[in-house]
């Protein structure tokens, strides 16, 4: 007996059998409607198709698949009711499931072999195939049937019918005729025309060959959907103007192109991520877009910016970059590039806005904003940069440039006054402030990471210092990064006064500021007002900018996905010019283009102006510095950077700096000439000559009362000065450079 001949038997004998065999008391066990969640569609703020959430389902060999879709109906709309039942079960309203005369006559044509458009299995029958997939076989096909009574019995015909058309194939993974709307037309499945309705209802029959981004798949369809145009016309559900419109309509398509998702493929998992979480929700059931707010033309800008600058730090053993940007006050991310390449063997793979990494001094803002609001420090007062109480740290450079305000240690990213800064305010009070930043989740005791988690040794991520400036820019009002519309946003908190992040912010906007350690007009000044911090972990491993303006917040990360370092990339020479470009394409900036723009002054200071250490007896340079008014009378006034001052007196050779046992953390922010340590002499004299050695070997010639500069190394050094003209020897200093 043929396959057509059994199922004729077995509609006939189900039929019969309805309400209370055993048959049926077994099938109605799996007459529940079940469906797949469904999954989203990602689109850019400006429409424009980002990707697609997918969804692990299994076919009827239990293999896995990659679907989508999924969407329910919020009402079955009547053309696609009718195309459909046209096509896959006209009697669908008339038969309890199993449509006997459709069985019969399938078996007809099979012994006659004649072909039709209409198969026997009804549209309750496909439900439950597609609800429990399985091998092609006569006991899973008599299984169905019993299925597809019990599913109409308990569930009606039209709730079966809308599952059907949430369940049903449209090709490329596409499930449901609601998703399959949006996926090929980009419509509402309410506003589809006739010919849309009849091509994506003929799709079901088989999706694999009427893939209608093919031509040889298009004509599959159209010749299907033009069968389902015939009937509709001849059921009087069309009249002949209609079915002739919808006729040309068809002849008119072309192979529909493919959606593809950009080359952004960290973006598309960011958004599988946010949507397994449940961060980000569709606005509807019945609509499952998902606008997001990146906007795809500035993410290509970024990733483009971000690739063209990685090759140019290549030769130096750069190897991979990430990039973030988002709307200042909003906190939208716009742009979010996690690496230069996906597939690139470089580590590309990783997503280098959310890896833990060593941040240099990008943490050094909040160890100042900390101290100002804990009135640990005042605008005004001096910071020391000097090798007294350094607790063994050094900065970058080698050098020390004295006593130094809150602004200018900070603007020029001192190693020393930050770390001083850090134990003042104490140990704890820092990591917890860092932590409720979000810049750390650690439980570890603040002691495991010393006054170094101000330069550097404690880990964290892009996208968290990206919210943490987010707040400096926010007036101190931190708020989550938002990747679309209708996520749940975080409530916003006050995590400093607005006094201090805008004193802050004018510390890191400040160009004078800056000097000595970054030349003006770098790639850390712009033409419009934008506060910067660059940061460089040691050897070079991690480099780092973060700037905003009115407008942006730009974070940028430069490394390597080893732990290896790059040859003499700081945050200030690399990292920042890929901030700089990034910045200059989102304000449309354009050369000698400078914009009369600034940041607000703290509301509740005043400005007065402090004169520069360096600008001399008639104060020729001065500082604009902002204190309450009760302090404005009296202002500080920064003395001059000094080296320590050697004495002249006889004796025995005695080492004055580098101090024994240092140990120095380079931070290579500075300019490459300042990049060396100071070697001076305590009791040097006028006239007499000594030899500086390193590690036994002579490094120069000077005279006892000059200060040289070594280039340090990284490594353990033995550093020792000797009379040039007698066996008269210092004690060995012992340096250890980072």
């Amino acid at each position: 007996m043929s396959r057509f001949a059994l199922l004729a038997a077995l509609a006939v004998a189900l039929t019969a059998l309805r309400g209370g065999t055993m048959i049926m008391e077994a099938a109605a066990t799996d007459a529940d409607l079940v469906a797949p969640p469904a999954s989203q569609i990602v689109y850019d703020r400006n429409g424009a198709f980002l990707t697609q959430i997918a969804r692990t389902t299994r076919d009827e060999t239990g293999e896995k698949r990659i679907d989508y879709g999924y969407w329910p109906l919020e009402r079955i709309p009547d053309r696609v009711a009718a195309a459909t039942l046209a096509l896959e079960d006209r009697r669908f309203y008339s038969h309890p499931g199993i449509d006997a005369r459709a069985v019969l006559r399938a078996l007809w044509d099979n012994l006659s072999h004649r072909r039709r458009m209409e198969g026997a299995s009804t549209i309750a029958m496909q439900v439950a195939r597609m609800q429990a997939p399985g091998a092609r076989s006569y006991v899973n096909k008599f299984w169905e049937a019993a299925t597809a009574l019990s599913l109409v019995e308990r569930n009606g015909h039209d709730a079966t019918l809308a599952h059907y058309l949430r369940l049903a194939p449209y090709g490329l993974g596409s499930h449901g005729i609601a998703h399959a709307a949006r996926f090929y037309f980009d419509k509402p499945v309410d506003d589809l025309s006739w010919a849309q309705v009849a091509l994506l209802a003929a799709i079901p029959q088989s999706p694999g060959r009427m893939n209608i981004t093919r031509e040889s798949g298009l004509r599959l369809a159209k010749e299907r959907a033009r069968y389902a145009i015939a009937q509709l016309e001849q059921s009087a559900a069309l009249d002949a103007t209609q079915a002739e419109m919808a006729r040309r309509e068809l002849a008119a398509m072309k192979p529909f192109e493919a959606k593809r998702r950009p080359d952004m493929l960290h973006l598309a998992l960011r958004y599988e991520r946010l949507a397994r979480e449940g961060r980000v929700h569709a606005a509807s059931p019945y609509d499952q877009r998902i606008q997001a707010t990146i906007d795809l033309s500035i993410e290509r800008d970024a990733a483009q910016l971000a690739r063209r600058y990685l090759s140019i730090f290549r030769n130096a053993g750069a190897r991979q970059v990430a990039v973030m940007v988002a709307e200042r006050g909003t906190n939208a991310v716009i742009a979010d590039v996690g690496s230069a390449d996906y597939n690139d063997p470089r580590a590309g793979a990783f997503d280098f806005t959310r890896v833990m990494r060593s941040p240099g001094s990008t943490l050094k803002p909040f160890i100042y904003a900390l101290a100002l609001e804990r009135g640990a420090i005042k605008a005004t007062d001096l910071l020391d940069d000097i090798p007294e109480g350094a607790s063994g740290v050094a900065n970058a450079d080698g050098l020390y440039l004295g006593p130094m305000t809150p602004r200018q240690a900070l603007a020029n990213s001192r190693n020393v006054p930050a770390t001083n800064l850090l134990r003042r305010v104490g140990l704890d009070a820092n990591f917890a402030f860092l932590h409720e930043l979000g810049l750390h989740n650690l439980e570890t005791a603040p002691e495991s990471f010393g006054v170094s988690m101000a330069i550097g040794a404690l880990p964290t991520r892009l996208e968290d210092l990206m919210r943490a400036y987010a707040a400096l820019a926010d007036d101190g009002v931190m708020r989550g990064l938002s990747f679309a519309r209708d996520e749940a946003p975080e409530p916003p908190r006050r995590v400093l006064s607005l006094d201090t992040a805008r004193l802050v912010t004018s510390f890191l906007s400040d160009p004078q500021a800056r000097l000595p350690s970054f030349p003006r007009y770098g790639p850390l000044e712009y033409p419009f007002a934008v506060a910067v911090k660059t940061g460089t972990s040691q050897n070079y491993r991690d480099a780092w900018t973060l700037a905003f303006s009115n407008k942006y917040v730009v974070g940028v990360w430069l490394g390597r996905g080893d732990a290896n370092g790059m040859r003499g990339l700081a945050g200030a020479n690399s990292a920042a010019r890929l901030a700089h470009a990034v910045m200059a394409k989102l304000h449309g900036a354009k050369p000698g283009e400078i914009a009369p723009e600034t940041f607000p002054p703290p509301p509740d200071l005043i400005a007065i102006d402090l004169c520069r250490a360096d600008a001399g007896p008639t104060c020729a340079q001065t500082l604009r510095e902002w204190v309450k008014p009760g302090e404005a009378a009296t202002p500080a006034v920064a003395s001059a950077p000094t080296q320590i001052e050697a004495a002249l007196s006889d004796g025995p050779l005695v080492v004055a700096t580098p101090e024994h046992n240092m140990h120095i953390w380079r931070n290579p922010e500075q300019p490459a000439h300042l990049n060396k340590l100071a070697l001076k002499l305590v009791n040097g004299g006028k006239d007499v000559q000594i030899v500086w050695t390193v590690d036994g070997a002579p490094f120069t010639v000077a005279q006892a009362d000059e200060t040289v500069f070594w280039p340090m190394t990284p490594g353990a050094h033995r550093i020792q000065a000797r009379l040039a003209l007698a066996p008269v020897m210092s004690r060995p200093v012992r340096v250890i450079v980072e």
